[in-house]
């Protein structure tokens, strides 16, 4: 998704709640060389005219944190992020808990803010205009959720992203994609093959 003004950025960072706290306490933080295996460039959705680009996985949240699941995630995390020649980006978030319970909490919170997201958008920024979508649960391991978001801001910008969230034993993966257009342009189909992808990686 393209950047959006920092009031949103903090205005998402606001809604956090201390479950992200609670897992950092609850698991040690990996290191990048340990730990579930992450999505590779070629298993990303397909971009028509661009190869798919790769960052290292790197420890500690994302910088920007992705929309929607923002502080959520705690320092505990490892991310890879992912860029194609065009306005296409894409990252994936992974968190180790201390169990399969708080894992199952984490993912629940996750799945809320994704959920919420478009009422939170647009209650903090009278500019932005969205619409969420719930495109269903896949039966990969302990289940995945894939979600839409489309934004349109009253200068013009409009971006469409795809979300999931997933859970393999006491590990949970949040993955997210995004360029310009609408929902016309969301490769749910792609995404979902990329979801099942990166939690059948978990541990």
């Amino acid at each position: 998704m393209t950047v959006r003004p920092r009031r949103i950025q903090l205005a998402l960072a606001a809604v956090a709640t201390g479950t992200a706290a609670a897992l950092t306490a609850a698991a040690p933080a990996a290191t990048a060389a340990t730990g579930p295996r992450f999505l590779r460039p070629a298993e990303l959705p397909p971009h028509p005219s661009s190869a798919c680009y790769a960052g290292p996985v790197t420890a500690g949240q994302p910088d920007p944190l992705p929309i929607c699941a923002g502080e959520a995630l705690p320092s505990a995390s490892r991310h890879r992020t992912f860029w194609t020649e065009y306005d296409t980006n894409a990252v994936q978030v992974t968190v180790v808990a201390r169990n399969a319970t708080k894992a199952a909490d984490f993912a629940a919170l996750l799945r809320r803010k994704i959920r919420d997201c478009a009422a939170t958008l647009e209650k903090q920024d009278p500019e932005v205009s969205a619409t969420g979508k719930y495109y269903g649960k896949l039966g990969v391991e302990e289940g995945a959720h894939v979600y839409g978001l489309h934004t349109r801001t009253t200068w013009g910008a409009s971006d469409v992203a795809l979300m999931s969230v997933g859970r393999d034993g006491r590990t949970v993966t949040f993955v997210k994609w995004a360029q310009m257009g609408d929902f016309r342009h969301a490769q749910v189909t792609d995404f979902k093959r990329t979801t099942r992808t990166a939690v059948d990686k978990l541990y």
